[in-house]
Formats: structure tokens, C-alpha cells, sequence
């Protein structure tokens, strides 16, 4: 916690995304902190938290609308940052496993480290925002299909139809449980909040809450982040959502930096870069792949052509899930994924901090708008 107060300030001093510094900083003690049990489950608390807030801003009716838009950009991001890749790897002469594992690693954007700095940059309010946002829920309900053919494949079983069937099944029946819990269970929620003068109980039971819907989704071979995804819609019913907010934040707050610590002290660097060509790459294709999802797919969400190269620009970091899958590797292809999960996430953030300058040296500062104003009499 020391360290992190430290590295904070220091990022606020010289204006340097912070979460970079935590990073490196699980990389720093990644010698003494390495299988940390109570690392592990803050940072866990840390990011079902950032994510059950997140979801506590989508009812059920906006998720529809934005539903219908992103499966045009969702389905280009699989084909640019998984088919490609894989395409690219193969090329390389690595076997159809490793070409997919390597696939599934520089798929998914990282939904911590982009929704983190949309926190710290105040960048929840922009137009591009809930673009953003759908695309990461997509991807996060694609990953675990990911997660699973792979972990098929590397038992030596074959993953059959009815086990992707079984797996979508998993995830349509989660998010229909949030809906049905929001709508009947949870209806009269904001007036029972209201009885609870002690703000202790109300922190039990809110994160309770967020802790117990993602851990059902772990239970059932999910993401965590997907479940208190929607905990939080299940609870955005309520009304007067500032009352949650307000509860939770400062948790939140406290144990997520824990979560970028840990992420960095999971990544394994060993001596030497293997396959530095294919690394080198990737790395450019993957940030030009996120970009042009952002150009497209965003312009197909409905967004101009100026905030959707800023969206493309905001979502090139990996992490968590190309954790979860690098972890399946073993020997080389392991330390190279590790290697390029750290190289994307810092190229991924710098992408992200300098969003607004490159927008405005492509397209132009934006015109202010003047209004006329008529003077009453003229």
C-alpha cells in the first residue's frame, strides 16, 4: 500500500499514467510476491468492484440498444485480432494450438486497464465511451469460449458442439438471472437502502453482493468480471444510483491498484526474447487491428469519424484475459507471451494517453459551436 501511495504521487507529479508504474511494479517483486494468496483475492475484490460500477450505469433497456449496435465491430475485432494473428503465426510454422493460444492472447483488450484510465482521465462521459464499454463486454463473453476450446485442446480432448452449446448456455443464463433478480427481487432494493442508517452494513451487503455474482460466474467456468458486470446491471433498477456508488467506491478505490500489482507479478520473463520477429509484428499488427476496429466498427456503432479513431486508439491494451490464457502455455511460447502482454499493455496506454492529441493532429481541434443569440426587440 506504501508503495502504491508512492508510485501514485509520483505519477501525478510528472503526469505518467499510474497503473503503468503498478505494473512494473508487481514486475519489480514478482520474486517475493509471485503465488501470493492475499495478493490475489484483493486484486480479485479490486476488479469484480471496478466492474460491478461499471455496470451499475446500464440498465437493461440502454444494454439492448447497445446490444443491436456493437455485433458489427465485435465480430471484426475477432476476425482482425484472433483470425489474423493466427493467420500470422502460422506463417511463422507454429502448429495450430500454439497459432490459436498466440490468438487468444493478443485478442481481447484489457477491460481493467482501459476502464481505469477512462476513470482516472475522466473519460466516462465521452462519446466514445459506451462503444468502448460494449466492445470490452463482448469480448469478455467471447474470451471464455476462447478459455475453453483451449484448455479442450490441451487436456488432449476434443471440444465438441455441445460443449460450446453448453457454455453459451452458461452465459445467456446468467445474464437473463441478473434481469429476472433486477425486475423482481431487487425492485424495491433502493427503499430497503434507505432504512440502513449504518454505512458498515451497507458496504457487507453491496460488495456481497458484487463478490457473490462474480463468484457464480467463476463457479460456472466464466469471467468474474462478467458476473459483477451484471451485478451491477441487476441493481441499476434501483434508481438513485449514487447511493451505491458512493458505498463502494472507496473500496474500490483501495483494493484496485492491487489488481495491476498482481498482474505484473504474474508475467514471466526469462532471458532473452524468443521469436523477436513474430513478436515485433504482432505487437504492430495488434495495435493496428484495435485501431481499425475502432474506425469501422465505431463508425458502424454510429459514431463520427473523429471519435472513432480516438475509440481505436483507446483500446489496444491487453491484460487480464491474455493472462488467464498465456497461463495454458508452457516453455517459450509461455515467456513470449508474457513479453508481449507487458509490451502491449505499456504501448496500449501510451495509445490511450495520447488519444486526444493524435485525434486533433489527424482530423483538426474541434470547432467550437457559437450560438446566435437574438436580442429581444430585433
Amino acid at each position: 500500500m506504501l508503495f502504491i501511495f508512492w508510485l501514485g504521487f509520483l505519477g501525478l507529479k510528472i503526469n505518467f499514467p499510474n497503473v503503468i508504474l503498478y505494473i512494473l511494479l508487481g514486475l519489480v517483486l514478482a520474486g517475493t510476491l509471485h503465488d501470493s494468496e492475499i495478493l490475489h483475492f484483493a486484486s480479485e475484490i479490486g476488479i469484480v468492484l471496478l466492474f460491478f460500477l461499471l455496470g451499475l450505469e446500464f440498465n437493461v433497456s440502454r444494454l439492448q440498444d447497445i446490444a443491436k449496435r456493437i455485433w458489427g465491430a465485435g465480430i471484426l475485432d475477432i476476425v482482425l485480432n484472433l483470425g489474423v494473428v493466427m493467420a500470422i503465426a502460422i506463417l511463422f510454422g507454429l502448429d495450430w494450438f500454439t497459432a490459436f493460444l498466440i490468438g487468444g492472447v493478443t485478442y481481447a483488450t484489457s477491460s481493467s486497464i482501459t476502464a481505469k484510465l477512462l476513470d482516472d482521465r475522466s473519460r466516462m462521459a465521452n462519446t466514445e465511451t459506451e462503444f468502448i464499454l460494449a466492445l470490452l463486454i463482448f469480448e469478455d463473453l467471447i474470451a471464455p469460449i476462447v478459455v475453453a476450446i483451449l484448455i479442450g485442446m490441451s487436456s488432449g480432448d476434443s471440444f465438441a458442439a455441445i460443449d460450446l452449446l453448453v457454455l453459451l448456455g452458461k452465459i445467456v443464463g446468467l445474464g437473463l438471472g441478473a434481469i429476472l433478480l433486477g425486475k423482481f427481487v431487487f425492485k424495491g432494493f433502493g427503499t430497503f437502502l434507505d432504512k440502513i442508517d449504518d454505512e458498515d452494513f451497507k458496504i457487507a451487503l453491496l460488495i456481497g453482493i458484487a463478490l457473490t455474482y462474480g463468484g457464480l460466474a467463476l463457479f460456472l467456468g466464466l469471467s468474474e468480471v462478467l458476473g459483477a458486470f451484471l451485478a451491477g446491471i441487476m441493481l441499476s433498477e434501483v434508481g438513485k444510483i449514487e447511493r451505491i456508488e458512493h458505498t463502494v467506491l472507496p473500496v474500490k478505490d483501495l483494493m484496485l491498484p492491487l489488481f495491476f500489482v498482481y498482474f505484473g507479478t504474474t508475467v514471466e520473463l526469462l532471458n532473452g526474447v524468443p521469436m523477436i520477429m513474430l513478436l515485433i509484428i504482432l505487437l504492430v499488427w495488434s495495435m493496428f487491428g484495435k485501431i481499425l476496429v475502432g474506425i469501422v466498427g465505431g463508425r458502424v456503432f454510429g459514431l463520427s469519424k473523429r471519435v472513432a479513431f480516438r475509440a481505436g486508439l483507446s483500446i489496444c491494451s491487453r491484460g487480464e484475459f491474455s493472462v488467464v490464457i498465456a497461463a495454458l502455455a508452457a516453455g517459450t511460447t509461455k515467456v513470449f507471451s508474457g513479453i508481449y502482454i507487458i509490451a502491449a499493455a505499456l504501448l496500449g496506454m501510451l495509445f490511450f494517453e495520447k488519444a486526444p492529441q493524435l485525434t486533433n493532429l489527424v482530423y483538426g481541434k474541434p470547432v467550437k459551436k457559437t450560438k446566435s443569440l437574438k436580442v429581444p426587440g430585433n
